[in-house]
Formats: C-alpha cells, structure tokens, sequence
C-alpha cells in the first residue's frame, strides 16, 4: 500500500469514506500536553511541516493531494506562536506551492520539495527540490525559488495519476546531505544544480548537498516511502510498504548506503540478495518521520525513531537495538492523530504534528490542522538565533545534547568559514571526552568545511576505535575528493572486530573506486542464511538478518567498482559465493565467457550448479528505464527483473545452455526447466511438459443485482441510524462469515494469502479499521476507492472493451477481474485505451436487505480479520 496524500486511497483505511474527526488527539501519552496549534481555517490538508530551530513552523498546504491534477492550490505557510503558549498567533503566506511534498528549514532558506506545472498548458511537469530565502525577515519568499533537482519523478505518471507514488520527503542529515524519499514511480534524467542527470527505476533515497549539486543514490529498491528518520550516528530509518493487493504491508528498515531492498521483483522470490526490512508490521501507510533526540524529553520516548502512519492514524516509536551492523526493532504505539502526515521538533523541544484528519483525495480547505506536544513539565527556553550568535556559542551548541542545536551551530559555523569554529570543530571531534554524537557532529563540521586540506585529520580519527566508522564514512562522503583519500584506512577497516567499522570500510572501497580493493572484497564472507526461498514460496523479506549485511555490501561495492575481472578468478577460489553472487548484476560479455570456463573446469557439483544458477540469471537484463511505463500499484514482482530484455550475452548463455542440457538425464533437465521458470528466460527448449489441466475451483457466483435490489431494514434506514445500530449490536461473526459470501463479498476480496488476491484484501482489514469505519466503508462504497481497485475502463484491438480492476500487471500484459468475478488478460501490445473511473465496482446497496442485526455480525466478522 502507499503512503499518504501521496497515495491517500492505497491505505486500508481509504477503503472507507475518509470521516472528519472531531478533535485532535485520540490518545495522549500521559507525560506528554498537546494543544491544538492551528485548524482547517489557516492550515487545511497539511501534508508536511518544519520547524525552524527558534520555532516558527512552515506548513505544506496541499489541497491538490494525491489525485488531484489541478494547479493552485498549495501553500507554504509560516506560523508563530508569539507567547508560547501553544497556539498559533500569527501567520503569513511564505510561498505558493503546489503539492508540497517535504520542508526544511535553516536560516533564512526554506527548502521545499514540491509538484511543478506549466503556466501555459496547467499540466504537471515533474517535481522539483527547490530553495527560497527570506533574506528581510517578514515571513515571506523574497522572490521566486532557486531549483536544485528537477524532474525528480515520473512526470508522465504524474499528469495521469497525480503526485501519487512520487517524490515525497526531505531531512537534513548532520552530514550536511539532503535526504530525499522517492516513491516507486521513480525519475528519468532528474537534474541537480550541476547539470549532472540522474535516473532510477523505482523507488529508495536519493541525496544532495544544499547548493544543489553531487546529487547520488544512496539506496534503492523501496515502494513507497514518505520521508526519512536520520539519528546523530547517520543511521537512516524509513517506514515504507510493499504492494497493493498483496496485504499492503508496512515495513520498518534500516538503511545502508548503496543498500538493494528488493521491491518489486526481488522482494518476494529472491530475497537472498537484498537488505530486508527489519520488521513487517501489517496493514498501514508511513508518513512523516524524524529521530527525537532533545534532551527535554523524557527518556522513554527519546532517542527514538518516530514514524507517522496515514492509515492507521498513529505515530508509533521504534526501540531499536544494535544488531551487528543494523538493528533490530520494537514498534509502540505513541501518539494517536487522525490521518497523521508530518512531524518536526525545535531547538526549544516543542514537536509539532500535522493531521489531514479525512481531507479527501483531492484535498480539502475545511478539514486539517495541527498540534504542538511537550512534556508536561516543559518551560519555554528560547533557542539562541544562530546567525545571530557568537563562533563560541556556536561551538558550545555544537556540543548540545540537542540534535537541533548541533545542526543549527554546524549549518551556521559551514556558512561562516570562520576558521575559529572550524578548528574548534576537528577539537571536539578528537576529544574522546566528549560525548560521541558532539564528536560525530564535529567530524562531519570539520569534513565539510577543510574539504581536500582536511582529509589527513580524519585520517587520522580513523585510528581512534570510536571514531573509526564515521571517519571512514566522512573520508568517502563526497566523490568529488576521492582522489586525494588513501585507501589504506579502508582495507584496514577491513580487519576490524567492529562490523559496523567493516560495514563502513565495504561502502568506502566501493566508492573509492580503485578496483585493486576487489581482492580484499571478495574475502567477505556469506553466511549460510545466503539461500534463496523455495520455488514458489516468499522469502523473509521483513525478518532481520545481521549476517547478510557486510556480504552484501560487499556485492554492491564489487559491482560499483566492475570488478568483473576479479570476480571471475574468485569462482574457483575459496569464496566463490561472493563471487558469483556479484556476478549476477554483471551483464557484460567477459564475465559470461568466464563463467561459462569456470564451469568447463571444475569438477565440484555444487559449485557448477551455482554457475548454471548465475548464466540463467544473467539471460536477460532490465530494460533501460525512459519513463515511459510504471509498474503500477500491483506489478508482477515474481522477478528478477520487470520490464527484461535480451543483451549481447544472451546467445551464448542460450547455446551453452542447451548444450548442457542435451547431456542431462531426465532428472537434470528438470533443473533446466526449474532455472528457466525462477529466471524467466523463456528458452523454448526449456520449456514446461505439458500436463493435463486441474480443473479450476469453482468460486461462488453471486447475483449482485439481486442482492441490492432487496430492501430490508439496512436500506431502509440512514447511514447514521445503521451506524449507530452498529455500535449497540454486537452481532455474530460466524453468522456474518456466511453473509460474507453470500452477500457477495467473496466475488472480490480475499481473506486469506493463500487464496488468489483479487480485490482490497480483507485478511487484516480487522487491524486496520474499527467497526465504524468498516461499516461505512459497505454503506458509502464510492466515497472512498481503495488505491490500485479503482475501476478500469480498457479498450483493446478487436474491438473489445473490458471493465474491472487489476488484479497484475507486467510489462507484456494487464490481468483484470470484473465485479462478477471473471478474469481477463489482455495484451499491454493489444491496448488502445485505459481509463480510471472514478466510481468504485463495489455496487451501492448490499446490505440493503440485511437486518441491524445481520450487519453488524457482517461488520463483526470483518472487524476480526486480523491476519
């Protein structure tokens, strides 16, 4: 499922009509008041929000929201909370906007991630990362925004959807990158400041400096993630999911840099090779996210992660746990806000929460606001200005057991070049006194401001155990030094017992860029948890797995590096795992001449099976990405790739195939045909025996017409008065069981993972929604269409036209499902025309004939779905 406005109807709570809330905060931690800062009259459909460090909040008003594609109607807003007391006092427009999408603040520039469009046609064009100053002070944009990245998302998708599964988030880490969450639809050719041009298919973080330039992947392989939680130590955090149709489940990660996660076409079927998420915490749509560290804070809920979730409206805070090189997790409930979007915390401790509070699809300018929250025995205390603030004061902050402090004074102390400070900055970073998050955030000061001159101090600190791993962090950070970095440090980060300092060293020899560090790589160990998930059977994409990190790593340095040379000599050497696992990111034709020579040389079965394993897996590619197709919200993630297509090699992994398999005994060519099917080659000689056909399972055909043309107490009554019969009876859930099918429901929702998926999966809908919520959802089907089940008109050559949802799509065909529930797949060749309704399937009226009684057990069955 996605996350919100940027997909408000993917979460299992937009199966219902989105209601208004009435009031702001549904639970409150006891240690913790929350007043109401601002409502719908100032601030409606929130969609993110900053805070500067002297607490003036910045507020993304997004009246487009995810579906909408008209222009005019966004906001950045500035607010001021004059006396403290928690309510908004003033406010000024800062800057018209349209689909604000991410806010930072520092100093006097406000950057904004946002949806772009054309004054003359009104049609999107994309999106940018933007910044705008307010150099006097009054609480406007001194003028038009200075571009940093454009075309930062899929601008075809976007004109036709909306800013949905786009570019979302932004955070500063204390390594003076942005941070940006790019949703699955990705970006061609994205442009940072520099001219340099960026393309990436499918989702993960992407980074920038503030001027705009060095724009990189830093991960890839997400769904839909919304923002980023970055901690002093740049741990980075996400809440993000996977597909729509398959449980839309939520998933916590950690991620590494140059880290593969999987979706969507190695997350399922070829787990072994990616980073999993560290936990699967079902139903839900992740929003807004920020690390807590202030030091006003009580200890239980600092120093935490905290995630936004849209769906189930509710922040939640993540105990991690060092685990090897990542961690493990816990999630808690925290803090309950109907349809949460955003959060940020100032340099006084006062955290500010944004609430689209049911504002619709398309956005609302009645419904939406926001809450500031502190600890009960919070005071004011006034964070200093830093542009306003001594080069002591500064360096004292820069010490500040406040996360918002040290980035504030660091910011301050890189813009001044006052060398002072920075010499105070590379002080604190040596002073094993000193907590570590002061020394992190002198190390990384004191990198950003020396450049070239700096690198043998951080040399240096790579001798210094605590300071090792973020030394050799800060000694790759920026690629434009590189060539002035010894390696040494890295190779002997190699050999650390820390694997968080080995976790470092792999990152760094990979962006070094010197392909002799590919031996020392290739030493790398793979633990036996490398194994791929049986045929057919989901791997454990969401389960963590210390162990594969630093091979893993490994892998992603080697192929950065192309050390297709190296990994060739290493099949028959002591780790040939490695080596082959790297191997199969490397379609390049000397790497299949020397597989297929490794193979005529050993002798050892097992290892020739794996070589077998890498040529079937290097047959086909994936097809360069121009922007031109997505996915969409329920792609064939069978893998390993999605859109795949023949290259150069191909041939003569073909040949040698075959002739491999022309010597095997019956046995044996079924592992042909097994590697043809995981790899998808579609090599005719491979090609499955035909079997006699199982007769499908017949699934109960329901006359939907008949069913709501019948009028009992339900279609009798309001909505509300069968909304509030709902709250007084209880109702039987197996009496609502046998209504779930006999009223129709089985023709397009399933309840169980082992049934084929069909509609908006109703296993765990339980989790998700109350009672209430349920029911209207069954009373108001239009309101509300859950995202990737909307209607869909297609027309096709012959003169066909078909009408359902999709239940998969790949990049050769759509498979659809009428209300009836017959399946249809059409050529994506053969389609002339598709075109959302904007009408759910799901027929009005239902449960008209049904008694209270007999609804409220359907809505009590349904409520207990909780898988």
């Amino acid at each position: 499922m996605t996350r919100f406005p940027v997909a408000l109807a993917c979460s299992l709570t937009a199966l219902i009509a989105a209601k208004p809330f009435s009031g702001y905060a549904q639970t409150t931690p006891a240690e913790l008041t929350i007043t109401k800062f601002s409502g719908p009259a100032i601030t409606p459909s929130p969609a993110c929000l900053a805070v500067a460090p002297t607490g003036e909040v910045f507020v993304g008003v997004d009246m487009i929201g995810s579906l909408g594609k008209d222009p005019g109607k966004g906001r950045i807003l500035k607010l001021v909370d004059k006396d403290n007391d928690g309510k908004m006092d003033e406010h000024t427009d800062f800057a018209d906007v349209d689909n604000p999408r991410g806010i930072i603040v520092m100093g006097n520039q406000v950057f904004v991630l946002h949806t772009t469009f054309s004054k003359e046609t009104g049609k999107a064009t994309g999106m940018a990362l933007v910044v705008f100053e307010d150099k006097d002070g009054d609480g406007k944009a001194d003028g038009p925004p200075k571009p940093l990245i454009e075309h930062l998302s899929n601008t075809k998708y976007i004109q036709e959807r909306g800013t949905d599964h786009a570019t979302n988030g932004i955070r500063m880490g204390i390594d003076g990158w942005i941070y940006i969450a790019v949703g699955d639809f990705g970006f061609h050719d994205a442009t940072d400041r520099s001219g340099k041009k960026l393309t990436m298919l499918g989702g993960g973080i992407v980074r920038v400096r503030p001027d705009g330039t060095e724009m990189e992947v830093f991960t890839h392989g997400t769904r839909n993630v919304y923002d980023v939680a970055i901690d002093p130590y740049m741990n980075v955090f996400t809440r993000e999911n996977t597909n729509d149709g398959g449980g839309w489940n939520v998933r916590f990660s950690h991620h590494l840099q140059s880290g593969e996660y999987g979706y969507p076409v190695l997350f399922q079927h070829f787990t072994d090779e990616i980073v999993p998420a560290l936990a699967d915490l079902g139903g839900g749509s992740g929003t807004g996210a920020l690390f807590m560290a202030e030091p006003g804070w009580p200890e239980k809920y600092n120093n935490v992660p905290m995630m936004a979730d849209w769906g189930r409206s509710m922040l939640y805070i993540h105990r991690v746990t060092p685990d090897g090189p990542t961690f493990t997790q816990k999630e808690e409930d925290f803090i309950a806000l109907p349809q949460i979007t955003d959060l940020d915390v100032d340099g006084s401790g006062r955290l500010y929460l944004s609430a689209w509070d049911g504002a619709g699809y398309s956005g609302s300018d009645t419904i939406g606001f926001v809450v500031r929250a502190v600890p009960n025995n919070w005071t004011y205390k006034a964070f200093p200005d830093p542009a306003k603030a001594s080069v002591d004061e500064l360096i004292g902050m820069l010490k500040s057991a406040s996360a918002v402090a040290r980035l504030s004074a660091s910011r301050e102390l890189l813009q001044r070049n006052d060398q002072q400070g920075i010499a105070a900055a590379l002080k604190i970073a040596s002073d094993a006194e000193q907590p570590l998050y002061a020394r992190v955030a002198g190390l990384y000061t004191y990198a950003q401001a020396t450049g070239k001159n700096g690198i043998p101090a951080l040399v240096e600190l790579t001798k210094d155990a605590a300071m090792k791993e973020h030394a050799l962090r800060a000694l790759a950070d920026r690629k434009g030094l590189l060539a002035d970095v010894p390696e040494q440090p890295f190779l002997d980060g190699l050999q650390d017992a820390s694997p968080r300092v080995r976790a470092a060293a792999i990152v760094g020899l990979g962006r070094l860029g010197r392909v002799d560090a590919a031996t020392a790589l290739l030493q790398t160990k793979v633990p036996a948890s490398f194994v791929a998930p049986a045929k057919d059977k989901e791997g454990p994409h969401a389960t963590p797995n210390a162990a594969i990190i630093l091979p893993h790593l490994a892998v992603r340095a080697l192929v950065e590096l192309n050390a297709v040379d190296a990994a060739v000599s290493a099949i028959n050497g002591p780790n040939p795992a490695l080596a082959l696992w790297t191997l199969r990111y490397m379609h390049d034709e000397k790497a299949v001449n020397g597989l297929i020579a490794a193979y005529q040389h050993s002798k050892d079965i097992k290892l020739k099976k794996q070589i077998l394993t890498t040529l079937a897996r290097l047959y086909k590619k994936e097809a360069a990405y121009d922007a031109s197709w997505w996915w969409g919200t329920r792609p064939d993630s069978h893998g390993p790739y999605y859109k795949a297509v023949l290259w150069a090699g191909s041939p003569v992994i073909e040949k040698f195939l075959k002739k491999e398999a022309l010597k095997a005994d019956p046995a044996r060519m079924e592992q042909f045909r097994e590697l043809d099917a995981r790899h998808r080659m579609e090599i005719a000689a491979f090609a499955p025996l035909k079997k006699t056909e199982a007769v499908a399972a017949k699934e109960p055909k329901v006359d939907l017409e008949k069913i709501k043309s019948k009028k009992g107490q339900v279609g009798k009554s309001s909505i509300e008065d069968v909304l509030l019969a709902v709250k007084q009876i209880k109702g039987d859930p197996a009496k609502g069981k046998i209504l779930f099918v006999n009223q129709g429901c089985v023709a397009c929702h399933s309840l169980t993972r082992e049934e084929k998926m069909k509609g908006p999966f109703m296993g765990q809908i339980g989790s998700i929604m109350n009672r209430e919520r349920i029911a209207e959802s069954i009373l108001k089907p239009n309101a509300s269409i859950s995202q990737g089940f909307a209607t869909v008109t297609v027309t096709a050559k012959g003169n066909k036209t078909y009408v359902g949802f999709i239940t998969e799509e790949t990049a050769t065909k759509v498979v659809m499902r009428d209300i009836a529930g017959e399946v249809y797949t059409v050529k994506t060749a053969d389609i002339l025309s598709r075109k959302e309704m904007k009408t759910s399937m799901m027929p009005t009226g239902l449960a008209n004939a049904l008694s209270y009684e007999e609804f409220a057990s359907l809505v009590n069955f349904l409520s207990q779905q909780k898988k």
